[in-house]
């Protein structure tokens, strides 16, 4: 385990429960990597896998049936990962310094063996979450407690019949709702819940954006911005792209993030995201793969319900744990060449971890920075000064 490494789980563990504790935390590590990329812009050999965070999709089953979701439909169906396999790496990945752990899916809530997963994150130091729809988070929330989660994000998609038309899957809203309620009667704030309020076409609309607020707000959750994919393998953009928005919908996006943005400084706390990171989605939502931010995904490792394992959501895959042990993937040749062509975009380019990307990209967070500045594009911030 690197210095790093040691320093952010120490201090990870002692910011934990803390939001303002947390963003003075997160805002420091990007002023750091901000001068690192810049370094790197000039010498890339700079940029190597420093991976402190695993996304586990432990199983394709779900139950609900997303329009924007491949999941048991023609991605990876039938696939599961036995907790063998998942102790496995845990175990490797606790020996090589990382720290937080995300456990999803699929419906991660499907998972028998979900708490022993938690169970075994807590035993060996790292900080394990859960990505649910929390349809089942009645049954089987206090497990999980019990297990040690103190860690629930939420993938929300609209509140009441929004959410039901988008999810297909008549009433299931009120399930998400009763097990929301249910963490909050039972664990009070021992458990952090975050929303992440995918902003799609059907969901760009300051009532949507107001209706999860006052959900949010209801049951002490904090908020993250989503925003609808293009680049993701699991991710479908709905029947004639109606889930995506294109350059026809900029007034209705500047409008939700404008929004957004005085949503941010009326409660800061309650949005996850920056000002600068707010600004930008009009971009990155507009101009999808020509928006042109360097990318963090170094930091991440990917293991798919089938086992792969990739360097990020979309691309850069490493192998298979049907074929070797996780330690045995990392820090190869193949994952140092990964981590180069991310960071330079080599690659599908996605708007995954935007706000880290822009607030470590010297360009964009000056052209976001600026009060009332519109939003210019990629290749603005690129003439702005630099990579």
């Amino acid at each position: 385990m690197t210095l790093r490494q040691s320093f952010r789980r120490i201090v990870g563990d002692r910011a934990r429960g803390s939001r303002l504790a947390y963003g003075a935390l997160k805002s420091l590590e990007n002023r750091v990597e901000l001068y690192r990329h810049a370094a790197a812009s000039i010498v890339p050999a700079l940029i190597k896998p420093r991976p402190y965070k695993i996304m586990i999709a432990v199983t394709a089953a779900c139950n609900a049936r997303c329009q924007g979701c491949r999941y048991e439909r023609d991605f990876m169906v039938g696939e599961q990962l036995p907790y063998e396999m998942v102790d496995g790496v845990l175990t490797d990945a606790a020996e090589a310094g990382f720290y937080s752990i995300r456990f999803y899916g699929g419906e991660p809530l499907l998972h028998p063996d979900l708490p022993r997963m938690v169970e075994r994150c807590e035993t060996l130091g790292m900080r394990p979450y859960v990505t649910t729809n929390a349809a089942l988070l009645d049954k089987k929330i206090d497990a999980l407690v019990a297990a040690g989660l103190r860690d629930v994000t939420v993938g929300f998609y609209g509140v009441g019949a929004a959410y039901d038309e988008y999810t297909q899957r008549r009433g299931l809203f009120a399930s998400v709702e009763r097990g929301i309620a249910a963490t909050r009667e039972r664990h009070g704030d021992r458990v952090q819940m975050q929303m992440n309020w995918l902003l799609m076409r059907p969901s760009a609309n300051v009532r949507a954006l107001h209706d999860a607020v006052q959900f949010a707000e209801k049951y002490a959750m904090t908020m993250r911005i989503d925003l609808v994919h293009y680049s993701l393998p699991y991710f479908q953009e709905g029947n004639d792209r109606c889930l995506q928005f294109g350059p026809e919908h900029r007034g209705q996006v500047e409008r939700i993030v404008a929004e957004l943005v005085a949503l941010k400084r009326a409660k800061p706390h309650l949005l996850e995201h920056t000002v600068e990171g707010l600004r930008s989605i009009t971009d990155w939502l507009l101009l999808g793969p020509e928006m042109k931010v360097p990318c963090t995904a170094y930091e991440m490792i990917w293991v798919g319900a089938d086992g792969t394992v990739q360097m990020c959501y979309v691309t850069f895959k490493l192998g298979s744990l049907k074929e070797k042990r996780f330690r045995d993937l990392l820090f190869t040749e193949e994952h140092r060449c990964a981590a180069r062509d991310a960071f330079k975009l080599a690659c599908p380019n996605c708007h995954c971890s935007s706000n880290e990307r822009v607030m470590r990209h010297a360009p964009s967070r000056r052209l976001y920075g600026r009060e009332g500045a519109p939003a210019l594009g990629a290749d603005a911030a690129l003439a702005d000064g630099g990579a």
